[in-house]
C-alpha cells in the first residue's frame, strides 16, 4: 500500500462535500474517510458515488457488537469495494476473526481500533477502569488484532513503534489526531504531525478540519502531502 494522506470528510451536507471535492484536480489520488455521522445521514448510495467517481474509501464504521452480527455486516460491506474498515479491537478475538472472515472474499483491509485519540491517561484509569498505561493498552489490543487476522490498526502516531515491534512491519498503522504545526489541537489529546508520524513509521495519516476548513483545501492538502513525504 502507498502511504496515503487520507481525507476526514465531516460535511454537513453531500453538497458540500462535493464543492469542497470539486477543488481538487480529477486525476488527484483521493483516500477519503466517511466516518459514523456521514454514513448515517447519507448511506451507501453516498458510499457508491464516491467510488464511482474514483475515490478510494475509507469507511470508519469502528464496528462492535457480537460476533456474528459484525461477520453479517462485513459480508454485506465486501460488497462495496471500500478500501478500509474499522472495527473496535475492545470487540475481542472472536469479534475480530468473525470481521475479517466476513471480509475474505474482498480487497478490502480491516482495520481494529485501540484506544480512541481523545481518550487520555486520565479517562482510562478513572472512566474505563483499565489498570494498564496507555502505551501498554494500545500494545496489547494491537497484538489481539494481529493474532485474529486484521491487517493493522489505528493508533496514535506516538504508539506506532510500539506496535510494529509488537507485530510487524508489515501491520499497518493508520494514525488519526495529525496536525500540522498551525492548526490547533481540537478535541484530540496524543497528536503528532505528519512529519512527526513519517519519522514514528505510520502507514498512513489522517487529516480532516486542517484540510476541510482550510480557506484553500487543496493547497492545504498539497502542504500537508510535502510534510508526509
Amino acid at each position: 500500500m502507498t502511504k496515503p494522506v487520507i481525507v476526514a470528510l465531516d460535511f454537513a451536507d453531500d453538497f458540500e462535500c462535493i464543492e469542497f471535492l470539486s477543488q481538487f484536480p480529477k486525476d488527484t489520488d483521493l483516500f477519503l474517510k466517511i466516518g459514523l455521522e456521514m454514513f448515517c445521514q447519507f448511506g451507501y448510495p453516498f458510499v457508491r458515488s464516491l467510488r464511482n467517481r474514483g475515490y478510494k474509501i475509507f469507511l470508519d464504521l469502528k464496528l462492535h457488537d457480537i460476533p456474528n452480527t459484525v461477520r453479517r455486516t462485513c459480508e454485506m460491506i465486501a460488497k462495496w469495494d471500500v478500501q478500509m474498515l474499522t472495527v473496535h479491537a475492545s470487540g475481542g478475538s472472536e469479534m475480530i476473526a468473525a470481521a475479517k472472515e466476513g471480509l475474505a472474499n474482498s480487497d478490502t483491509k480491516l482495520l481494529a481500533v485501540t484506544q480512541l485519540t481523545s481518550l487520555g491517561q486520565d479517562e482510562l484509569e478513572n472512566e474505563l477502569q483499565i489498570p494498564l498505561q496507555s502505551q501498554d493498552y494500545v500494545t496489547h489490543l494491537a497484538k489481539l488484532a494481529y493474532e485474529n487476522g486484521a491487517d493493522g490498526v489505528i493508533s496514535s502516531a506516538l504508539e506506532v513503534p510500539l506496535i510494529k515491534e509488537a507485530t510487524g512491519n508489515d501491520f499497518l498503522c493508520v494514525t488519526p489526531g495529525i496536525r500540522p504545526k498551525s492548526a490547533q489541537v481540537g478535541d484530540q489529546k496524543r497528536v503528532a504531525t505528519p512529519a512527526k508520524a513519517k519519522e514514528l513509521g505510520s502507514d498512513a495519516i489522517v487529516v480532516g478540519r486542517p484540510i476541510t476548513q482550510a480557506d484553500d483545501g487543496f493547497n492545504a492538502y498539497n502542504d500537508i502531502s510535502e510534510e508526509w513525504k
